[in-house]
């Protein structure tokens, strides 16, 4: 079989043939059908992940499959079920200190999958692993309807993914994002209108403040996600709150220090939390998917053959084109 693999940090990514796992009788076999290409998937390969991880390692946690082979004692599973799988497994995450799915064929535990519901395609299974993060942000909201106006700072995968979960659920959104193209697509997910803040203001200054209060009759948001994890936005996300507001940092920044108005989270009364993946929430976000009919193709900006693994980590880096690229092994 093909597999991808990273031998080393920064260095020797190759597509290579190797042998299909021989799984234990409580595993199973997954021949991989999608997998998404992810910013951490970067930070592996540069050797710098959150947690240590041993290479060479097959990289590999958005992804989607079907189980052609199950050991004598799972349970659950069968033959032909088509799954999706969490990443976070007790201390170890899938893709990265354990082989992931960037490989033809690759071996799982039933207590790490989801039966992939009939009505959702291969594409949208592959996003269900960021689209939980998503999902996620929106229960850290203290839930989102109608009711709510909302702003997601950062039109990345993640950030996208918020606009569509919160439109899903009947909310007023709009984006802050740089890139034409990613606000287009946040247009196509139900979100209402898109800013660059480059022209608005980069730090939450007066013009981007105006462009906030024009879209919520003078009120502020009452809920902002901040998804680009970009020091600016992370300050801005208070300013641009309502009185009362939520604010949901998603976004990853643990090095920058930005000068945030802290007074603001007492004189306007805000709720602040933080999101850091999506644990306990599969099963919901997957019924949410199924039951909303929630497109998100409009994320998925290119899909390349796992032979062509090489060109799809160079497109992924390419954020003025691409969102979010999948591998497939159809043929």
């Amino acid at each position: 079989m093909r597999a991808l693999v990273f031998q080393r940090p920064h260095e020797a990514v190759v597509v290579e043939d190797r042998g299909a796992p021989a799984i234990g009788p409580d595993e199973v076999l997954v021949r991989l059908e999608r997998l998404g290409v992810c910013h951490s998937d970067f930070e592996l390969l540069e050797g710098r992940y959150i947690i240590p991880v041993t290479y060479p390692i097959v990289p590999g946690h958005e992804w989607s499959g079907e189980v052609v082979e199950a050991g004598p004692d799972v349970r659950g599973l069968r033959v032909g079920d088509r799954v999706v799988g969490e990443s976070v497994i007790g201390e170890d995450h899938f893709g990265f200190s354990i082989s992931g799915a960037g490989a033809e064929f690759f071996k799982a535990r039933p207590e790490w999958l989801h039966v992939l519901p009939e009505g959702l395609t291969w594409e949208q299974g592959a996003l269900v692993e960021p689209f939980s993060v998503a999902y996620q942000a929106t229960i850290s909201a203290g839930g989102v309807d109608a009711s709510d106006s909302v702003l997601v700072l950062g039109g990345g995968p993640i950030g996208l993914l918020c606009v569509a979960a919160c439109a899903a659920r009947g909310a007023r959104v709009d984006l802050v994002e740089p890139q034409p193209s990613r606000r287009a697509a946040g247009e196509r997910l139900g979100g209402r209108r898109g800013v660059d803040p480059r022209a608005a203001g980069t730090d939450g200054g007066a013009a981007l403040a105006a462009w906030a209060l024009d879209g919520t009759g003078g009120r502020g948001y009452d809920v902002v996600i901040e998804a680009s994890g970009a020091a600016p936005a992370m300050a801005s996300a208070y300013e641009l709150a309502a009185q009362g507001g939520r604010v949901v940092h998603v976004g990853i920044n643990v090095t920058d220090r930005p000068a945030v108005p802290l007074g603001l989270i007492q004189s306007k009364g805000l709720r602040v939390t933080g999101v850091i993946g999506a644990p306990g929430i599969w099963p919901e976000t997957i019924r949410f998917l199924a039951a909303s009919g929630l497109d998100l193709s409009p994320v998925v900006t290119q899909v390349l053959p796992l032979e062509r693994a090489l060109d799809a980590l160079d497109s992924a880096r390419d954020a003025a084109n691409h969102v979010k690229v999948q591998l497939t092994t159809a043929a």
